[in-house]
């Protein structure tokens, strides 16, 4: 990725200007970056309202555009493009007009970004981790890699990994070459098989007969496993986030019976991990399924 001449280092304090943003965003583009703009917190702007909620069928398998064909910034990182025209049309102007920074998709590029979030993630990154390109971030550091692979959150205290499916915000071209991505990365996102406790009951999930708005298995899929790194990635109020969770859960995917007992209980381990009760989570699942009547 080669940087623009126009572009200000992180730590300048002045606010940059939108044409920089978009200059960025197309010299991204021509390298193979596919790119986005991101808002005020740096996450992409929300979806137009012909898109909200999915209501457009959203991309299939969130991997290619369309079939909505939805000219807007919808669908997060899967508006990602190197298409100019699109980058710089009138439908991505308001964006780029409010934008904060350029993202873009690692794993549209081929690359994987190892997001190391403070002072001892990035420790342990130099005691571990095979030395790649590094970019410096406002806590810590970006270390990019060749090659793309499955994202996945909370990997270990302070470090997400971020390459298919996935954002990163541009910071520069970061210092030293990039090498290939090592088995050691690639291990972190292997998740451990979740295990039921053995005094779970064997049926949990809600059944229904509505109608089913998952489209495709891999969309429950993922909607479970974003619930999972939700609940792992909580810091603090670990018992409330977890009441939160399952209420979206249920809320998005428990009217249609799609929602088994083996989603249940990766949910339920995720929620024990962080040293929560088995009793907890049953209270939990209830008051949510209560609150929702299920």
């Amino acid at each position: 990725m080669t940087q623009p001449a126009t572009i200000r280092r992180a730590s300048d304090p002045r606010p940059p200007l939108t044409p920089d943003h978009l200059r960025t965003a197309l010299s991204l583009a021509a390298s193979g970056v596919p790119v986005l703009p991101l808002r005020r917190g740096k996450v992409p702007f929300g979806n137009c309202p012909s898109c909200a909620g999915n209501a457009c069928g959203g991309r299939p398998n969130m991997k290619t555009p369309g079939p909505c064909r939805c000219p807007e910034v919808c669908h997060a990182w899967a508006a990602a493009t190197t298409d100019p025209d699109i980058i710089a049309s009138p439908a991505w102007a308001a964006a780029w007009q409010r934008a904060v920074c350029v993202g873009y998709h690692p794993g549209g590029a081929g690359l994987t970004v190892v997001d190391l979030d403070d002072a001892d993630a990035v420790a342990w990154a130099r005691a571990t981790l095979p030395a790649t390109r590094t970019v410096a971030t406002t806590r810590g550091e970006h270390w990019i890699y060749r090659g793309a692979m499955a994202s996945r959150n909370s990997v270990r205290p302070g470090v997400d990994i971020k390459s298919t499916m996935a954002y990163a915000r541009y910071l520069g071209p970061g210092t030293g070459p990039l090498v290939d991505l090592p088995d050691t990365v690639r291990a972190l996102a292997v998740a451990k098989p979740p295990t039921t406790p053995a005094t779970m009951p064997a049926v949990i999930a809600p059944t229904g007969d509505g109608a089913c708005p998952h489209r495709t298995h891999a969309y429950l899929e993922r909607g479970v496993e974003m619930a999972v790194d939700r609940i792992t990635g909580a810091r603090s109020a670990v018992h409330a986030t977890v009441y939160r969770v399952f209420l979206a859960v249920l809320s998005r995917h428990g009217r249609c019976g799609c929602l088994t007992d083996a989603h249940i209980a990766r949910l339920f381990a995720a929620a024990q991990a962080k040293g929560e009760t088995l009793r907890h989570c049953m209270d939990a699942w209830a008051n949510a399924r209560t609150r929702l009547g299920l």
